[in-house]
């Protein structure tokens, strides 16, 4: 393994998250442990890495494990199975996990590393596989900041942006947070999608004006500058309250329209309705209207 300070990475899962991830690694001069089940995967890193089928051969060879399998079945198989990682990890090293799992299959791979004398490092990230392939990941980490200080070098070869979210979990929590944001934000862009195409608007206009008018006004993060999504109270700026409820009035007018044309169109948009009904507390001045 590699001297301290200059960390051996072993990476479980060459998709499109892993294949970047390890290529940036190789790319900041990074030693490199690769392993995939797929040898036409591990083909692309003969040159650059060690390669195996093995998380248990990888991790006898790695400082800082990163997994980027794809659910829990995975990722419990790689690091707790028979052949995973933590039967033949150094105490001491420290696994990364960037899949997308749920707090219980993390709790249980925590508490497995605990026994074996590995720290362990969530890594929710986001960007997708061209960040990935560039070592431009948005990379929220939970866990120790002495973890996280272990895991550094490679979190900084992956990543344009590495932010520590707080205690382990929180990474993971970050990321479904970050989820739940994008996916309901495609939700309202398929929506307004149907009002469009209903009436007779071609898609790739409404994409357009979109593009450039979310680049004014900003996207889904425009009113994410507060520390609580609790509602405004009598100490809160005056000026402030009073801006955020006429914002809220303007856009429970606005998606009152929208509501009224769908109907006359003859659609049905529960995303609106619930949008709607909550505008309130979007805005932070109050409960559902």
């Amino acid at each position: 393994m590699a001297e301290q300070g200059s960390p051996t990475v072993g990476v479980i899962g060459l998709g499109d998250i892993g294949r970047g991830v390890a290529a940036s690694c190789a790319s900041a001069g990074l030693s490199l442990v690769v392993c995939d089940l797929r040898e036409e995967a591990l083909a692309a890193f003969t040159d650059q890495a060690i390669v195996t089928t093995s998380p248990a051969v990888l991790a006898t060879q790695s400082d800082v494990v990163v997994v980027a399998v794809v659910n829990d079945a995975q990722v419990l198989s790689v690091t707790t199975g028979p052949d995973g990682v933590l039967s033949s990890a150094t105490p001491g090293s420290v696994l990364v996990i960037v899949s997308t799992i749920s707090p219980a299959a993390l709790a249980r791979v925590a508490e497995a590393a605990t026994a074996a004398g590995v720290a362990v490092v969530d890594c929710g990230v986001s960007g997708g596989p061209a960040a990935a392939a560039s070592g431009e990941l948005i990379s929220m980490v939970g866990g120790s900041e002495q973890d996280i200080a272990a895991a550094a070098p490679v979190l900084e070869a992956m990543s344009s942006l590495v932010v520590r979210m707080g205690d382990l979990g929180t990474g993971l929590l970050a990321k479904l947070a970050r989820n739940v944001v994008q996916y309901g934000g495609w939700l309202a862009a398929y929506e307004g999608q149907r009002i469009a195409e209903a009436g007779g608007i071609e898609l790739g206009k409404l994409a357009q004006v979109i593009r450039a008018s979310d680049a004014k006004i900003g996207g889904a993060a425009t009113l994410m500058f507060r520390p609580t999504v609790t509602p405004f109270g009598p100490d809160d700026h005056e000026g402030l309250v009073a801006s955020m409820s006429a914002g809220a009035a303007l856009a429970a007018k606005d998606l009152g329209a929208a509501l009224e044309a769908a109907a006359e169109l003859g659609l049905v948009l529960p995303g609106v309705e619930v949008t709607a009904s909550h505008i309130n507390d979007v805005f932070g001045v109050g409960g559902a209207l």
